[in-house]
């Protein structure tokens, strides 16, 4: 058996890995990199009753793994890097190759994958991350589970500048919901519930573009999503809007928020 972690800023995953197959997965929260990295540890084996003398090794991937410079608990303790353990993870979770992902996490980073190898396509700082600092100094509750709430009663049409608010005719395959400017209108009569809508659709609208962007780059018209921003109900929506326009098809696998533990405990396999 390989555990495989993957030690974010916020959050940390782990996964086990056996004959090549993902059997358990669990996520944690904590302030440093050894915390998270050993309390996810403890949380899978302890919660699955893994004995430890059946764990062959540890791999760990993300921004926290350069903190671990020792072996976890005396397991042979290896590092992969994040954009590798992305490439694996998502290539095995979705059954395809040669295919562009977008991983959602703090920020967000585009992977190419395929027969030639895995390369770092390219990303943006716009992410989860950014959608919990606009909520702290705009919103009352700077919690992902509140700001959902919030933006599933929102309207866009309170803070967007809408196409329609600006021209009477179409432009190009754009119609008169489409955005013209993000945050560009701001009536005084925007409420919280509107901005928590306009801070989720300003982030995945960016993060769908870049996407779009990559995948015509690349000559595909898929693109997997994967990492903790792949399950944001209303970013999925933002996302499906983008498809029509571009003719784009975004791609969720199960278990993608999993997806660098997953290739962490894979690339040695």
């Amino acid at each position: 058996m390989i555990i495989g972690i993957d030690i974010g800023s916020t959050t940390t995953k782990a996964v086990s890995i056996e004959d090549g197959k993902l059997t358990r997965k669990i996520k944690t929260k904590a302030l440093d990199a050894v915390t998270a990295a050993t309390g996810a540890f403890g949380k899978i084996v302890l919660e699955n009753g893994i004995k430890i003398d059946a764990i062959e090794r540890i791999e760990i991937t993300g921004a926290g793994a350069s903190k671990i410079k020792d072996d976890i608990f005396g397991i042979p303790t290896g590092r992969v890097k994040e954009i590798e353990a992305i490439g694996i993870g998502g290539m095995f979770l979705s059954g395809m190759s040669n295919i562009i992902i977008t991983n959602i996490g703090t920020g967000t980073v585009i992977i190419e994958a395929g027969d030639r190898g895995i390369f770092h396509f390219g990303g943006s700082g716009v992410g989860g991350g950014t959608i919990l600092g606009l909520a702290k100094k705009l919103l009352p509750t700077a919690e992902f589970t509140g700001i959902l709430e919030l933006a599933n009663t929102g309207r866009l049409n309170q803070v967007d500048l809408l196409l329609g608010d600006i021209t009477d005719t179409s432009i190009s395959f754009l119609n008169g919901e489409s955005t013209a400017a993000n945050f560009g209108k701001m009536l005084d009569t925007a409420g919280p519930q509107d901005m928590a809508l306009a801070i989720i659709n300003m982030v995945y609208q960016v993060i769908g573009v870049l996407s779009v962007f990559a995948a015509r780059a690349r000559d595909t018209n898929r693109v997997i999503v994967t990492g903790n921003g792949s399950n944001n109900r209303i970013g999925q929506k933002v996302l499906a809007d983008i498809s029509s326009m571009y003719g784009i098809e975004f791609i969720y696998p199960e278990h993608a928020e999993y997806t660098t533990a997953v290739g962490a405990g894979l690339s040695k396999n």
